[in-house]
């Protein structure tokens, strides 16, 4: 199915300020393309309401058993897929909690697959497997606004019940008439006429980064700024656990890595057993009592 761009869609447009960037020096291109890049945070800035009705709804279904689950094409199918692929190791959530689905299947990663951004029908196909029910949250991923594979994952999603979010850089798209929730980040022409791995890349990125990080910090996966639920699967991350055990317990390094190896490697276990003098297992039954929410299960707000 052709869905037509939206009349003013500014992802398409040309860019006066790069009219002449190909006779420009090296200098100036990257001098260029980082004052068009300044345009973004302002661009995602405005859509900030927006996000965090976003991430209110989606960690209000996932406290209940939902799923995040992201469908695009092409660079936005990437960016979905690379933000669920870092959601285990930095919140220690289940690889299922956070899913990335882009058009074209995993080869679609690393190599273009011609013509299955236009597949509608795929966009079902490929959330079939996964069984979503009214408590999953599906955002559509898709610069344009009309991409033919997210309209019709879109279409089946809202068929199940699900909450379905919608993420576009072009006003007035049919991606906007088709969710529930539409976040659109308008960055304006890009530097090279429609390559929307630049500035609309970059806004999806920072759109993303909102939605996973707020909906976590509301699940309780961190305390104040610390990433108290991180999984250390190398040395970088266990070195991170023990210095988030030994700066909220005053302990030494050495004595937090000692509690921490004690309490399984689970950061958030190691700090309650070691501030409220409880076993590791009086710890975790804390923990679930608050939801995984060390500050309440620490007894402080």
């Amino acid at each position: 199915m052709k869905i037509p761009l939206p009349p003013s869609a500014a992802t398409e447009a040309r860019n006066p300020a790069s009219r002449n960037i190909d006779s420009l020096s090296s200098l100036q291109i990257a001098q260029l393309m980082n004052q068009e890049d300044a345009k973004v945070a302002a661009a995602v800035a405005q859509e900030t309401p927006t996000i965090a009705k976003a991430i209110d709804q989606i960690s209000s279904r996932m406290q209940r058993g939902g799923r995040l689950i992201y469908q695009g094409a092409g660079t936005s199918g990437r960016l979905g897929v690379l933000d669920a692929s870092e959601c285990p190791p930095t919140f220690s959530v289940p690889p299922g909690l956070v899913i990335g689905i882009i058009a074209g299947g995993r080869a679609a990663l690393t190599s273009a697959i011609e013509g299955a951004e236009d597949r509608w029908e795929e966009g079902a196909r490929d959330l079939e497997p996964l069984a979503i029910t009214e408590l999953d949250t599906v955002m559509g991923i898709a610069t344009s606004g009309r991409t033919p594979y997210v309209l019709g994952g879109i279409q089946f999603a809202r068929k199940r019940g699900c909450l379905t979010l919608g993420l576009a850089c072009n006003h007035g798209s049919a991606l906007s008439d088709a969710v529930d929730l539409m976040i659109t980040t308008v960055v304006g022409p890009e530097v090279v006429t429609g390559s929307t791995r630049l500035k609309a890349g970059t806004a999806t990125k920072m759109v993303l980064n909102m939605l996973t990080t707020g909906t976590m910090i509301r699940l309780g996966k961190t305390y104040g700024n610390l990433m108290v639920d991180v999984t250390a699967t190398n040395e970088k991350l266990r070195d991170r656990s023990v210095r988030i055990v030994a700066e909220l317990t005053s302990l030494s390094c050495e004595d937090a890595a000692t509690r921490l190896d004690f309490c399984g490697g689970e950061v958030k276990t190691a700090v309650v057993s070691q501030l409220l003098s409880v076993s590791p297992e009086n710890a975790r039954e804390r923990l679930a009592a608050c939801g995984g929410h060390l500050r309440a299960a620490l007894g402080s707000q």
